[in-house]
């Protein structure tokens, strides 16, 4: 079992005859994933490598190709009608990519999504999603996964990408990974996820990374106090950064006093998460509340 992607899901990439999005298609094919269809507006009625129908619409595509998943590729300007129009063509999963998207445009989206139960956005901003050996849906390099039972949940592509490596150099296989991306209005959250991984039987434990800014950590160190039986260990980005200085991602910026690494951690503990206190320690502190 795997949570949101598995060897049945079926893609449809938007914005695959572009740069990015043709290379990872094509990456996404050759790990095995069911990319059916892809999507830009004026190219219809062409084949990506020769074997992927492209089309003009999302609509077409799920119409032609039974697409139920979409990958989005699309420049920051267009994708979030990209984003809408994929929901609206029928995909109940939609996995955005592309970094820059305006913060009112994503606002307009998120007030869409929360009228559209059964919907689910992940990103933008973001990594995307793998069930290790079965199904790799955005740009995350299939070949450091191994297939298992410990959940990856991550603001952070380069250190989801840090946290595999070091599990599959353990021994430990994934069940699944997902990057929910570092903007400060997205898609799903730590809470969805870590819901996801509570009800999957197949995963055993978690990792998540979090960094600062926002208090999704904190509403996810709630959940895990209630209602997670299964052990999480965390590793929180920033605690050296200083108010008002914004590290890499959008979102992630002390801003109002609010939002340091220091009160996300002391949530995290009181809730019975172990803290990985290095990058470099995520995998061994797993691995620690596994025995």
């Amino acid at each position: 079992m795997s949570i949101l992607v598995g060897k049945e899901t079926r893609v449809v990439v938007q914005g695959i005859t572009g740069g990015a999005g043709s290379f990872h298609a094509k990456q996404m094919l050759e790990y095995g994933t069911q990319v059916v269809a892809g999507c830009t507006p004026t190219r219809g009625g062409e084949k990506f490598e020769n074997k992927v129908p492209v089309f003009n619409t999302v609509a077409q595509a799920v119409k032609e190709t039974g697409a139920d998943t979409s990958c989005i590729f699309v420049p920051p300007p267009g994708a979030a009608d990209a984003i809408l129009e994929a929901f609206d063509a029928g995909c109940n999963l939609v996995i955005c990519i592309t970094e820059g998207i305006p913060v009112m445009d994503m606002i307009k989206v998120r007030r869409v999504i929360e009228g559209l139960p059964g919907r689910r956005l992940v990103g933008p901003n973001c990594p995307g999603v793998i069930t290790p050996g079965a199904c790799k849906i955005g740009i995350m390099p299939g070949h450091i996964h191994k297939p298992g039972n410990i959940g990856v949940v991550s603001r952070s592509g380069t250190l989801t990408y840090e946290a595999v490596g070091q599990l599959s150099a353990l021994g430990i296989g994934q069940s699944s990974c997902v990057g929910i991306g570092g903007d400060p209005v997205g898609g799903m959250d730590f809470v969805d996820v870590l819901e996801l991984f509570q009800a999957d039987p197949d995963t055993h434990g978690v990792i998540m990374i979090g960094e600062i800014g926002g208090a999704a950590e904190e509403r996810a160190a709630k959940f895990i106090k209630e209602k997670m039986n299964k052990p999480v260990t965390c590793f929180i980005a920033g605690t050296t950064a200083p108010p008002g200085k914004r590290m890499g991602h959008a979102g992630a910026i002390i801003a109002g006093g609010k939002g340091a690494a220091a009160d996300k951690i002391a949530a995290l503990q009181a809730a019975g998460a172990k803290i990985a206190p290095t990058p470099s320690d995520m995998g061994k502190t797993l691995q620690s509340m596994l025995k």
